[in-house]
């Protein structure tokens, strides 16, 4: 008996699109997620801003380098369980920054399952997961996190430490700086993290990567920009 349309296309695989800092489309399993869509303010200065349109966003907050009121879907940024465009979608509270959330407030923490993969999205906080985060965030296909340090996004070595726990199969860095650093941006380079993630493989596709809807081994990291 065949799969059903829906089916079928459910684990086509993803293609994805970086905007650099953390803004991220992926399109696949009938549905377009936006990550992180940012104002070209303090470290995302100098970049095109994502005005473009989605079936729904995923915020890491409210701050302008990585939820501004720039593109149009459907707006998530609260934890919480979600159903949107056929996706299921949950996202996990934690502090943004390194004094318990006394200076950037909350950040979430979202997982959910597109065109067969399975996805987390850590792209702007510096919490250390506790067990009961890495037991909902449980293995992803793709990690996207932030690594380019500062006051509220894992350093290279952080970062390096929450991939170790949650064993991806591919790896996604972003908020991290390329060039020169922007006036008012306290982040550096991923040369860090990839240096705390020696004798890892790594590729840079560039803007675009395709991924097929099953992966197996890893952990592989996909530079984008």
């Amino acid at each position: 008996m065949g799969l059903s349309p829906a089916a079928a296309l459910a684990g086509s695989g993803v293609s994805i699109t970086s905007y650099g800092h953390s803004a991220l489309m992926i399109r696949g399993g009938g549905a377009s997620v936006l990550l992180n869509p940012f104002k070209a303010v303090a470290c995302a200065a100098g970049l095109a801003e994502p005005r473009v349109s989605a079936t729904v966003i995923l915020a890491s907050s409210r701050l302008l380098d990585e939820g501004a009121p720039v593109a149009s879907g459907k707006f998530l940024v609260d934890p919480g369980s979600y159903r949107v465009g056929g996706l299921k979608i949950e996202g996990i509270g934690g502090p943004h920054d390194r004094v318990g959330g006394r200076r950037f407030g909350q950040s979430t923490l979202w997982r959910w399952q597109q065109g067969g993969l399975t996805f987390a999205h850590l792209g702007g906080t510096v919490a250390r997961l506790s067990p009961a985060d890495k037991v909902l965030l449980g293995r992803p296909d793709v990690l996207i996190i932030g690594v380019g340090g500062g006051a509220k996004v894992y350093d290279g070595s952080e970062a390096a430490e929450v991939v170790r726990e949650l064993q991806p199969a591919v790896v996604i860095p972003v908020q991290y700086v390329s060039g020169s650093t922007p006036a008012d941006c306290d982040q550096g380079s991923v040369d860090g993290f990839l240096q705390a993630m020696g004798g890892v493989p790594v590729k840079r596709p560039g803007r675009s990567l395709n991924l097929p809807g099953s992966l197996s081994g890893g952990p592989v990291i996909q530079v984008m920009r």
